[in-house]
This record gives C-alpha cells, sequence and structure tokens, in this order.
C-alpha cells in the first residue's frame, strides 16, 4: 500500500469521510510541518539524534517523503546530515547569534509588512485576522506545548504577511530565521508572546 492510501484512510477512519489523494510534494509538505511541530514542543531536542527508518514507522510512511522533508529542514539548517549515520538536530545556537538574526529580520520584516499593507487582497488580510484569533486562544497557555503551538501560529502569520508582500526572496529568508528564533525562545522566554500579540494587532491594523 502506498503512502497517500494509508494516510488518506487512516483521516477517512477519523473522519468519516475519504480524504482525496495526496501528491508525493503534499506528503512531504504534511511530514515538514509534523517534524517542524515536534521540533518547536521539544518532543525532538536540539543535538538528537534523527533517524529516517524510526521516523517513517512512526508517521506510518515510506522512507521517500521523510528524505524530502529532511532535505527542505536541511536546507534551513533546521537539521544536520551526518555521513553514513543520517541526520541530527544541531545544537541550540547561542545567544549572540539569536541577536544577530534578530537584527536581519528588523532589516527585512518591516519591508515585508509595508509592502503587505500595499499589496494584501481581502482575503489575506482575513487570513490573517484568523490566524490572530488562533494565537489569542493560545496567548495565556503556559509551558513548551503551549508556546510550541503558538510558534507555529506565529510563523503562519508572518509568511502570510511576507507571501502578500510578492517578494518571494523576503519571504524565504525570513522563513529561514523564524523557526530559529523560536526554538531560541522556547528554551529562555516563552513569556514573549504578550508582546508579540500586540505587534500582530498593529500590523493587521495597518
Amino acid at each position: 500500500m502506498d503512502d497517500e492510501v494509508m494516510i488518506t484512510r487512516r483521516r477517512g477512519v477519523m473522519t468519516g469521510g475519504t480524504p482525496p489523494r495526496r501528491s508525493r510534494g503534499r506528503l512531504a509538505d504534511e511530514v515538514y510541518d509534523t517534524l517542524l511541530g515536534q521540533l518547536m514542543s521539544l518532543r525532538i531536542e536540539p543535538g538528537s539524534r534523527v533517524t529516517i527508518d524510526v521516523l517513517a514507522r512512526e508517521l506510518g510512511v515510506s522512507q521517500t517523503p521523510i528524505r524530502d522533508a529532511l532535505n527542505r529542514m536541511e536546507a534551513e539548517g533546521l537539521v544536520v546530515r551526518v555521513p553514513h549515520a543520517g541526520y541530527r538536530i544541531p545544537p541550540q545556537i547561542t545567544r549572540q547569534r539569536f541577536e544577530d538574526m534578530l537584527e536581519l529580520r528588523l532589516l527585512l520584516e518591516p519591508a515585508a509588512a509595508r509592502r503587505s499593507a500595499e499589496r494584501a487582497s481581502a482575503e489575506q488580510v482575513a487570513g490573517l485576522r484568523r490566524m490572530l484569533e488562533e494565537m489569542a486562544e493560545l496567548e495565556g497557555g503556559n509551558g513548551i506545548m503551549a508556546y510550541g503551538a503558538f510558534g507555529l501560529r506565529d510563523a503562519a502569520f508572518h509568511d502570510l504577511v511576507a507571501l502578500s508582500a510578492e517578494n518571494q526572496v523576503i519571504r524565504e529568508a525570513l522563513a529561514r530565521l523564524h523557526t530559529h528564533v523560536h526554538l531560541f525562545r522556547l528554551l529562555h522566554d516563552t513569556q514573549v508572546t504578550h508582546l508579540a500579540m500586540a505587534e500582530h494587532e498593529a500590523i493587521l491594523a495597518a
């Protein structure tokens, strides 16, 4: 049985329906999202080994979408390929690296927000509003799991701002930075959510 049938059948049982067959690319995207969620909740910890066959068994898919997702994560610096040993999660970034990433984001994100304010469609603005509502429900949560869930939605909010700015280079650069910043905050400052929400409200209002 191939990967798409396995996943759609499992989801069909859960929802009572039969979702459409997924392409290899869509399946790899779902695996990527799952692994990113595990990183953001520290289920996969910095410095730990990532084994393809273990992930394939855990997620109920073949090794192909696992490899596709890990290749994407490697390009973003979220995993490191170890010769003859699979992949490993890099150690947590240093405070100086974190500060350098924030400095770069401060150069890119205002430009993206300005362009977004000029170019965003009504549908995209509505999407940003829905994301804010979802984040508001998570804002008061405590601990790693709550912040991890908030961080994933925060990343989606920033990505939609960059998408609506219609500059793919800025969007790609910010996507590579965002997860690393959240992973650092996950271990050092999970209370930043309150400040983030206020900033997001101002961006949406603009």
